[in-house]
């Protein structure tokens, strides 16, 4: 896995040329976080946002196979952080038309849980995201490689 930074800056970029990497990024990523954080992912289809939410799970010590749920919306996993429990939530929003239908299903009592939640197609949801919601961009670039870029505000990842 290639990593740039960008210097001062809170935005880290990696490429990843295969499912393998793009997992292990997602274990990395999961190293940093904590109850209450949600990540939006966002790219297109195949882009690679579940194989990078099954490395966030596989790194939070969810010990299920993290499927998609998109026609369920939301999957709610048991994560094991430093060995306590804490639910992981992982949405899909693709079937969404907004935020408001993502609040009617019950979507703020996630987001504020104070579990951590996995946003895939965020950006359809992105009016009910709170502040804070950590960005991770999938961009395909060739038939494995991805360029995946995470920004957390002001705070330099991962």
């Amino acid at each position: 896995m290639t990593i740039w930074t960008r210097p001062g800056g809170s935005l880290a970029e990696f490429y990843s040329d295969s499912p393998g990497e793009t997992q292990a990024l997602g274990r990395r990523i999961a190293r940093r976080l904590g109850p209450g954080q949600v990540l939006a992912l966002q790219g297109g289809l195949g882009a690679g946002k579940t194989c990078l939410a099954q490395g966030i799970a596989q790194g939070l010590g969810v010990r299920e196979e993290l499927t998609s749920p998109t026609y369920t919306i939301v999957a709610e996993y048991e994560a094991r952080p430093g060995g306590a429990p804490l639910p992981l939530y992982h949405i899909d929003a693709y079937r969404l038309s907004g935020g408001d239908d993502f609040e009617a299903l019950g979507g703020r009592d996630l987001l504020y849980g104070g579990g951590i939640c996995l946003v895939e197609w965020a950006d359809r949801i992105r009016d009910a995201l709170p502040a804070g919601t950590i960005s991770v961009e999938l961009e395909i670039c060739g038939e494995n490689g991805r360029i995946i870029r995470v920004s957390a505000g002001g705070d330099p990842w991962p």
